[in-house]
């Protein structure tokens, strides 16, 4: 990632109602979705939380993305 995109950061939502703040730009995030969504069955969309921690997230999961500030 550049620098901008280093301090960016997407809050995800998911259907079950959990929000993640997740490290990269809306753009970013969003792509690794839809890679994962147009990969094999069950496909996770690997995603790197603010604090450090990896989450997997199921495309069809997601409900929302939104720009947020940096944490």
């Amino acid at each position: 990632m550049d620098g901008d995109a280093a301090l960016s950061t997407t809050e995800i939502t998911l259907v079950t109602g959990e929000r993640y703040s997740i490290q990269g730009s809306l753009d970013e995030v969003e792509a690794l979705i839809i890679a994962a969504s147009r990969g094999s069955i069950l496909q996770f969309a690997w995603l790197t939380e603010t604090r450090g921690e990896r989450i997997g997230v199921n495309p069809g999961s997601v409900v929302s993305l939104r720009e947020s500030e940096a944490a």
